[in-house]
């Protein structure tokens, strides 16, 4: 049965316009005054009707440190249902030296049956060597267009310069992406081992090793090497003003470098990790959360373009999970709990803040990320685009809570907090995943969703 969103304000990344949209089958057929229609009504009176958010930095059942990340394919894409999310892009870390088929296989096992939000994924390279760049072609061909490398976390994921300037090349001749991970791993090292033989065991100092001034030395290292192989770059998850002076010099000189933020660095500081009774451990993430001050540094270079989107990075472990890391902050498995809060909370701080219009806030949450990633038939509302949508209501609360939240950790970061808006309902493809605080699907409504940086956008009519 056809279905009609009646009577909201209809946002994209252009304007906003109070219309309906007429949902059949899996796509949008209007957008309009569509007065009578053979469908089923959904009352968006008052509310905003958004395209559904895309996520493209998360960590679903990642192995760090002896451990995994606790929300896998079914509880995190419920959490991002739960937050206006209607499709993530994941990341497939190398695990195995014998390129990267097996660790593709491993994690679409954990994906496939279980997600209720569409999904892709990009690809981390771990080990560059002959059988991992062989294996990048049929990796693009098989809808995995974006590969990632890591400056940091020396010895487990961290590649070096020659393989980084490599897989540049690579994904420059292939028509990919290479993301970039920007700290400087080395000196890091350095710096853990002399706080650890000083007895400096608390989580503060994961935040006192890993300096702005290593992040910003690795991120002009990574626009640098794309400037000399002529290869796009994505930088990911930029915590400070010096690694976006960094990208928006590479910009200026002509570099494809683009870049994100993530929700944590606009609403939490490196104060969160000297809370008490190892709460603090809570807020361990990489790279680490910064001084008040570089919050309103990224929110000027969002203004300004140098950052183009707003991800999560969403990597969440339990109490238990991060107790691993008590007597050693270097042990702390590094992630946060965020992917059901990013509307919700650029809501307030953007939108009821002044520092966004709610087109802006579609732009940098859906539709840049589409078009950046691939996501052809995503980001926006229009005739023959997937109906991923978000009705969001700006005047009923929703309130940061164990009991409202479908993260499957024991903590939430921003306990007993108020939003001024909440999201009603979460569509994935014409489906209503997410009404009213429950969640209506099956593990298995999502989809993996194949990627390409080169097609035209299949819209049909």
């Amino acid at each position: 049965m056809r279905k009609l969103i009646r009577g909201g304000t209809v946002v994209t990344a252009a304007d906003e316009a109070q219309a309906d949209v007429l949902i059949d089958g899996e796509e949008i057929a209007a957008v309009g005054a569509l007065g009578d229609v053979d469908a089923e009504v959904i009352d968006a009176d008052g509310c905003y009707v958004l395209p559904g958010l895309i996520d493209n930095h998360t960590h679903m059942a990642m192995p760090f440190g002896g451990t995994r990340s606790n929300d896998d394919y079914d509880t995190g894409t419920r959490a991002a249902a739960a937050g206006g999310t209607t499709c993530i892009v994941d990341f497939v870390i190398q695990q195995h030296p014998d390129g990267l088929r097996s660790s593709l296989e491993e994690w679409q096992e954990r994906a496939t049956g279980a997600a209720h939000v569409d999904y892709g994924f990009h690809m981390a390279i771990t080990n560059a060597d002959e059988g991992t760049f062989a294996d990048m072609e049929p990796m693009v061909e098989e809808g995995l267009c974006t590969f990632k490398v890591f400056l940091a976390y020396k010895g487990v994921l961290m590649v070096t310069d020659d393989l980084f300037f490599r897989v540049l090349e690579r994904t420059r001749d292939l028509g990919a992406l290479t993301m970039v991970h920007c700290e400087n791993g080395w000196a890091i090292d350095v710096l853990v081992e002399r706080a650890l033989a000083a007895g400096q065991t608390e989580p503060i100092h994961h935040a006192y090793t890993r300096p702005e001034a290593l992040e910003a030395e690795a991120t002009g290292r990574a626009v640098r090497f794309a400037e000399l192989t002529n290869a796009g770059v994505y930088i990911v998850h930029v915590t400070c003003g010096l690694a976006a002076d960094e990208i928006a010099a590479g910009q200026a000189r002509g570099v494809d470098v683009s870049a994100e933020t993530c929700l944590q660095y606009l609403t939490n500081t490196i104060e969160d990790l000297e809370r008490p009774d190892f709460e603090g451990a809570r807020y361990v993430c990489s790279p680490p959360l910064r001084e008040q001050r570089n919050q309103g540094l990224l929110w000027a270079a969002l203004d300004r373009g140098v950052l183009e989107s707003v991800s999560t990075d969403h990597c969440p472990f339990t109490s238990e999970q991060k107790a691993l890391g008590r007597d050693d902050f270097s042990k702390i498995p590094n992630g946060l709990a965020m992917i059901q809060h990013r509307l919700v909370k650029l809501w307030d701080l953007g939108v009821e803040g002044g520092r966004l219009s709610p087109s802006e806030l579609v732009d940098m949450t859906s539709t840049a990320i589409a078009k950046r990633f691939g996501l052809h038939r995503k980001g926006t509302i229009a005739p023959g685009f997937d109906a991923d949508l978000v009705v969001f209501d700006p005047a009923t609360p929703f309130e940061f809570s164990t009991r409202t939240s479908h993260m499957n950790v024991d903590y939430d970061l921003f306990e007993g907090e108020r939003s001024t808006g909440s999201v009603r309902h979460t569509f994935c493809r014409g489906t209503m995943v997410y009404d009213r605080g429950e969640i209506l699907t099956q593990p298995g409504h999502g989809r993996f969703v194949p990627r390409s940086l080169t097609a035209d956008a299949p819209v049909r009519a």
